[in-house]
C-alpha cells in the first residue's frame, strides 16, 4: 500500500521507524524486535540505511520480512551522498525487485571520506537528485522526503531551506516526515510557514521518546533539536533512575502525540529505536484515541 493513500484517510495514523543491524551477527535480534513492533499493527513502518549504503541488503531484507509476513505497508530509506549513480540504479531495481512501493529519498549523512572533498565530483549533493532519480526510474514508488522544523544543518537560513523543501516536493517527493520535535509549537509554526510557501504535501512530526538520559545528548547531536525546559525538567528528575525515565520518557512521547491529533494532525511518526515495548506503551496509551481496532 502506499503511504500518500495512508496519509490522506481521515483516520489517525501512527507508524514507527527501525533501523537494521550494521553487522549480521546482530540481525536476528533486529529483526526479532521489527517483528514485534509490527505486532502493534502501525499504519505503516520505515527502516533507516546507514551511511555509505552499509546496511542496505539488510534494510530490504528487513522490509521485505515485515510486508510479506506481517503485511504491514513498509517505508524502505535509500540514501545516495556517499554513492555512485550506477550504485543508487542498483540499489532502486532491487527495491522494485523486493516489492517495495514506498522510497524515503534522504541525501544521508556525510562519511569521513567525504568531509573535505570537493561536492562537484559527487554523483549526488542533495536529496532532490536522488526524488528525480527515483522519478525517472519508472518505477511507480510514492517518495517521501525529510525536513527540519529547526532549519537543516546545511542551511543558511529557513527561509533556503523552505526553498529547497518546496523543489524536492516538486521533483516528486509525496510527503515529508521531520526531524525529532520535542516541541510541538516549533512543528506548528514550521508548518505553517510550508504552507504559506506553497507546500501542501501531508507533514509526519518525527516524534522520539527518550527512554534514558544519554540519549538526549546524542539526540541533540544528531538533530540539534531544542528540548524545552519541560522535558529538562523531566530528565533531571528522573535521569537518574533507569526505569522512571522509561515511564517519563513514554508518556511524555504520549502527550506529545495526543496534542498533535487534538490540533489537527492526523499523522505522526514516531522513531521507536528498535524498542518494541516503548512501541507498545504508546499504542497502549493511543488506543481509544486511535480506535479499538488498532494495534490488533
Amino acid at each position: 500500500m502506499k503511504i500518500i493513500d495512508i496519509l490522506n484517510q481521515k483516520e489517525m495514523s501512527l507508524s514507527f521507524e527501525v533501523f537494521p543491524a550494521k553487522k549480521e551477527s546482530g540481525l536476528e535480534s533486529v529483526h526479532r524486535a521489527t517483528r514485534e513492533i509490527a505486532m502493534c499493527r502501525p499504519s505503516f513502518m520505515s527502516v533507516t540505511y546507514g551511511a555509505g549504503g552499509g546496511t542496505s541488503r539488510y534494510t530490504l531484507e528487513i522490509a521485505k520480512d515485515i510486508k510479506d509476513a506481517y503485511d504491514v505497508p513498509m517505508l524502505a530509506h535509500l540514501t545516495c551522498v556517499s554513492s555512485s549513480r550506477e550504485t543508487v540504479r542498483e540499489r532502486i531495481k532491487d527495491m522494485i525487485d523486493a516489492g517495495i512501493e514506498n522510497v524515503m529519498a534522504l541525501r544521508g549523512d556525510l562519511t569521513p571520506e567525504l568531509m573535505g572533498t570537493d561536492p562537484a565530483g559527487w554523483d549526488y549533493q542533495h536529496a532532490i537528485q536522488l526524488v528525480r532519480e527515483l522519478k525517472e526510474s519508472g518505477a511507480d514508488f510514492c517518495i517521501g522526503a525529510a525536513c527540519y522544523p529547526e532549519v537543516h544543518p546545511d542551511s543558511s537560513n529557513q527561509k533556503e531551506d523552505i526553498r529547497f523543501l518546496k523543489e524536492k516536493v516538486d521533483a516528486g517527493a509525496e510527503f515529508l516526515t521531520t526531524q525529532m520535535v520535542f516541541d510541538n509549537n516549533l512543528f506548528y509554526n514550521f508548518l505553517y510557514k510550508l504552507r504559506e510557501a506553497g507546500v501542501t504535501v501531508p507533514v509526519l512530526p518525527g516524534i522520539m521518546p527518550i527512554t534514558n538520559a544519554k540519549q538526549v545528548a546524542r539526540a541533540i547531536s544528531l538533530s540539534g533539536s531544542f528540548m524545552p525546559q519541560r522535558f529538562r525538567s523531566l530528565v533531571d528528575y528522573f535521569g537518574q533512575d533507569p526505569d522512571a525515565m522509561k515511564q517519563a520518557g513514554i508518556a511524555y512521547a504520549t502527550d506529545q502525540i495526543i496534542d498533535l491529533y487534538a490540533n489537527g494532525i492526523t499523522n505522526v511518526h514516531v522513531y521507536s529505536m528498535n524498542k518494541p515495548d516503548v512501541a507498545k506503551a504508546i499504542t497502549e496509551n493511543l488506543s481509544a484515541i486511535l480506535g479499538k481496532d488498532f494495534g490488533r
